[in-house]
């Protein structure tokens, strides 16, 4: 039986209008004063298409880390029994609430040459801070939480009775993961990777103190936008409604309707 949807307050309507204009009235500040005659060779010239380059492509890269090393994590936080499990829970989510700024330093100080491990890494030759390594490493820094925290949710709410049915039937932990769980929760995954993914194209604060600004090497959108407002603000705003319009449709991926395969029991 569907149930039938429930009116709500009209004064809930005004707040959630207000709250609407102050996302919206900034963009339409910037949108205004866009020089469109010279819109495409602001947004084409050389420095900013290497800076786009390279944000699509960290990104992209740091996108894969956060799948690699949040989903394990969300599984292990969601359905696993750690001791002193809220601490963990809490540590992995601190990327959310301290400036970036704050992870560039902690970044810094832990691969730099003379950082925890950098000083052992430098030892052998290799060198992480300021490089687009160090990009990639402040990106999923500071990405990671949103995926953990999109699949962790979807983990705890979605159903276990197919994945327990599949144990009762002889199925293996790593099948079950494998063939039922991960399935059964891939909205939720696809949604987290793109959240993560448009955190990591718009990081500034954690990139440019642990990477620097290096044309072609550690120069990001957000960093070529920073150094633009100093000597063309022209420039600076047409690339800064790129970026907006990249984030948007990015995050626009998140809200188009999924479609759940088969779950197969091996």
């Amino acid at each position: 039986m569907r149930l039938s949807r429930i009116d709500l307050p009209w004064w809930v309507y005004l707040p959630a209008t207000l709250g609407i204009l102050v996302v919206v009235l900034p963009l339409a500040g910037m949108i205004g004063v866009v020089d469109w005659a010279q819109f495409p060779s602001l947004v084409t010239s050389e420095s900013s298409r290497t800076a786009a380059l390279l944000s699509l492509r960290t990104a992209a890269i740091s996108t894969v880390l956060c799948v690699i090393f949040g989903v394990p994590l969300a599984v292990v936080l969601a359905r696993g029994s750690l001791p002193f499990q809220g601490f963990w829970r809490a540590l992995v989510l601190v990327p959310l609430v301290v400036p970036p700024v704050v992870g560039g330093l902690a970044l810094l100080y832990t691969f730099g040459r003379m950082g925890l491990i950098g000083s052992h890494l430098d030892a052998i030759g290799i060198r992480i801070a300021f490089s687009t390594t160090a990009v990639v490493l402040a990106q999923t820094f500071v990405s990671l939480p949103f995926l953990v925290i999109s699949l962790e949710g979807v983990l705890r709410s979605s159903e276990q009775r197919y994945e327990t049915i599949a144990a009762t039937l002889g199925a293996g932990p790593t099948t079950v993961l494998r063939r039922i769980t991960l399935p059964l929760v891939m909205p939720g995954l696809l949604s987290g990777a793109v959240l993560a993914f448009a955190r990591a194209l718009g990081e500034f604060g954690a990139t440019l103190t642990f990477a620097g600004s290096l044309q072609g090497t550690t120069r990001t959108m957000p960093l070529e936008i920073y150094l633009q407002r100093e000597t063309d603000p022209d420039a600076a705003i047409a690339l800064s409604l790129v970026l907006i319009a990249v984030a948007i449709a990015v995050v626009g991926l998140t809200r188009l309707p999924s479609m759940r395969g088969r779950v197969d029991v091996a």
